[in-house]
């Protein structure tokens, strides 16, 4: 029963990042269900797979930091609230060290993501600034960046690091 439940935790958790990061992509936003699903999902399932308490624990006490340091990002313009809150629950299925190895890689892939956002930036005001003023043009390259993009990559290659693959045949 244990091996099951956390065999499709695993599978929840990963098809719900996608899908957060899914929603980022298409529209800028993370709905507020999907982080809130997989808060819901995770303690029944720590229990039902015999999580001992003290890293249930360090798992809990990874989420709230982790959602201090996003809400302290959000509130300088860094990343959005939805980022803020999916790094958050990322944090509370992964815990503590395998959050280290997550921040690293979600760093890597958004460096890559602004990276290919930028250029597609740049790219495009070419064909702006043919029909507009260079000065207006430029003042509009500041593309959004749909981080929760990064951080389920981040997720998917911390998640071989986790307890959670104990699960996995």
């Amino acid at each position: 029963m244990a091996f099951m439940a956390g065999q499709l935790a695993l599978y929840a958790f990963l098809l719900l990042m996608l899908l957060a990061a899914t929603l980022d992509v298409l529209s800028l936003h993370i709905p507020n269900w999907i982080v809130i699903a997989l808060a819901m999902l995770f303690f029944p399932i720590a229990f039902i797979t015999g999580m001992p308490g003290v890293a249930l624990g360090l798992h809990t006490a990874t989420a709230v930091v982790l959602l201090i340091a996003g809400y302290g990002l959000f509130s300088f313009g860094m990343i959005g609230g939805g980022d803020a809150k999916l790094m958050s629950v990322a944090g509370l299925w992964l815990g503590f060290p395998v959050v280290l190895p997550f921040l690293l890689f979600a760093a890597i892939a958004g460096g890559i993501l602004a990276a290919a956002i930028g250029l597609w930036a740049v790219v495009s005001l070419e064909a702006r600034i043919r029909g507009d003023r260079l000065e207006r043009a430029v003042t509009r390259l500041s593309p959004d960046l749909p981080y929760g993009f990064a951080l389920a990559a981040g997720v998917i290659l911390a998640v071989p690091f986790s307890r959670w693959m104990a699960f996995v045949v």
